[in-house]
């Protein structure tokens, strides 16, 4: 069939990827002048910056979508494993607190902040496994367009166990296993990277702590944008057009009669609704100079904000949500983020660094609220700690986060101060609080590249719901199969692809996202992923994985 994909993230060249490979006709069209969307990459003065994800979690999905694609990930990403995993740093504590890679490491490091929480945190573990493993091989990987796989005996079994996850929150999980306000916040925090607060995220997602807390965290020398390159790559090698520099402004329909791609050969049938209102044809576009183009196809594929493709591409009469719906919803928070050139060393930081307030209660109460929490907890993305490509010798290069509420009103960042105000209020408060909390008085003098983003980029630039930084917060009611569907629920041969659909927001999930659009194509209903092909030859040079142990 003929397919176009609207948008270039590493969601929307993972799709095109495995369409191509599939043996499908594929252009792709990407707004910007280059793929990767989030996960983009900005360079000054021998400062080179990933602009969007920095954490390398849930290896065996990566692992999965390179076999898929013929390859293997030893074959084309170079991955180390920063020691510490992470560093945290608490409001009112001296010293900061060490995540090992080793979960033996971790587990003495918890017993010694709280007698008895090694054992609490073993208990803990062996669960947050068995979780990942339940989701990876029945949850993660389905459409949800049958519930014939979640009557497996093994589903069956383990909703006893499972079901109560749903019902209780993280927060109220961790804290009734441990009492120390630091344990539980290391435990707590993994909900920020779904979108969510811990008080908000569903107990089930404690999962996330397999993936860090015993022997998870890589790195890709080179960064995340090389990530997304190795990934273009391999949609290019696979056939797919990739066109940089057009803008997608409406998703053409026609009568649901109507022949396919509009063209004269009839094609198979779109996948879609049972009784869909119209059926996709294609895309209208301009290109960089304003000119409109149009692209016919049998199926269209988005992998831009689902709210922006039913708001602004689609006729309200084929939206699958009302604005009723969405203005109930929840964005999940905004961001600011100030990436920061700096000469010197910064030892006092890891890889990466996480600075907790001692009041979470306020941090996140205030982020729903619509207000700025000062003081804020931050993260500190350090790749120089790791990878000597990405700042000049005896530099270092930080990436720094802070939560904020999903509200374009704070403003836009820009280079050397030059953002709104308020971007660069709260980018000078983490720069500050860095400094004295890490024990780096001079941080600020020494900052000599600067750039600053803020919720106002996000919407303009990625046209991200309320200026989302990473998608929409996975609570109970934004999860699973009442998150955005992967299937249009209007149009037929309408798909949709990324952190805004099932599974989730992250990397990884975005790849699994686009392996359910093939899945959908294919009429799979499965829950398990897709068949692997033969494994490729494992590389010995020096493009090989490093080899870790303690890999899962």
């Amino acid at each position: 069939m003929r397919v176009v994909v609207v948008g270039g993230g590493i969601s929307g060249l993972a799709s095109a990827a495995l369409l191509a490979r599939e043996g499908h006709e594929v252009e792709l069209l990407e707004r910007h002048d280059a793929v990767g969307g989030r996960a983009g990459s900005w360079e000054r003065d021998g400062f080179r910056f990933d602009t969007g994800p920095s954490w390398y979690l849930m290896p065996e999905v990566f692992d999965h979508f390179f076999a898929l694609m013929g390859t293997s990930t030893a074959d084309v990403l170079d991955l180390v494993a920063p020691e510490p995993a992470y560093r945290v740093f608490f409001e009112g504590h001296d010293g900061p607190f060490d995540v090992a890679r080793s979960r033996a490491a971790n587990v003495a490091a918890f017993e010694a902040v709280e007698p008895g929480a090694g054992a609490a945190l073993e208990r803990y573990l062996d669960s947050s496994g068995d979780a990942y493993d339940m989701a990876l091989r029945h949850f993660l990987y389905t459409t949800f367009a049958s519930w014939r796989p979640f009557a497996s005996r093994e589903v069956v079994t383990a909703l006893p166990r499972l079901a109560p996850l749903l019902g209780r929150s993280l927060e109220g999980f961790v804290a009734s296993r441990f009492d120390d306000v630091r344990l539980r916040q290391v435990l707590g925090y993994p909900a920020v990277f779904l979108g969510s607060s811990p008080d908000r995220t569903p107990a089930l997602y404690h999962l996330m702590s397999s993936l860090d807390l015993d022997g998870g965290v890589r790195y890709p020398l080179g960064g995340f944008a090389h990530l997304v390159d190795v990934i273009a790559r391999l949609a290019v090698q696979a056939g797919v057009t990739l066109r940089t520099g057009a803008r997608v402004t409406a998703i053409t329909t026609a009568a649901v009669g109507a022949r396919p791609g509009g063209g004269d050969r009839p094609g198979p049938p779109p996948p879609g609704p049972r009784r869909p209102r119209a059926r996709a044809t294609g895309v209208r576009w301009t290109d960089a100079d304003g000119a409109v183009h149009r692209t016919s196809a049998d199926v269209v594929v988005t992998a831009a904000d689902l709210h922006h493709v039913e708001q602004d591409l689609l006729p309200p009469r084929l939206r699958g949500r009302s604005d009723r719906s969405w203005n109930h919803g929840d964005p999940g928070p905004g961001g600011v983020i100030a990436m920061l050139g700096v000469r010197g060393r910064v030892p006092e930081l890891a890889h990466h660094s996480l600075f907790f307030t001692a009041d979470w209660a306020e941090n996140f109460g205030a982020i729903r609220d619509g207000r700025v929490p000062r003081p804020a907890s931050a993260y500190v993305c350090t790749p120089s700690r790791t990878d000597p490509t990405v700042a000049p010798a005896g530099d270092e290069n930080l990436f720094v986060l802070v939560p904020v509420p999903a509200d374009p009103s704070i403003g836009r960042g820009g280079v050397d101060g030059a953002g709104d105000p308020v971007v660069e209020q709260v980018a000078d408060a983490a720069i500050d609080q860095v400094a004295r909390w890490a024990g780096v008085p001079d941080l600020a003098d020494r900052v000599v590249v600067r750039r600053t983003v803020g919720p106002g980029d996000f919407a303009a630039d990625l046209a991200s719901w309320s200026g989302s930084l990473l998608g929409p917060a996975h609570t109970l009611r934004q999860s699973a199969m009442f998150r955005g569907s992967v299937r249009s629920s209007k149009v037929a041969g309408l798909l949709h692809t990324g952190g805004t659909t099932i599974p989730g927001v992250g990397l990884p999930m975005c790849l699994i996202s686009a392996e359910l659009v093939l899945k959908e194509l294919r009429g799979d209903t499965g829950a398990a992923p897709l068949p692997e092909p033969a494994a490729a030859p494992v590389a010995t040079g020096p493009g090989t994985a490093s080899a870790v142990p303690g890999d899962r």
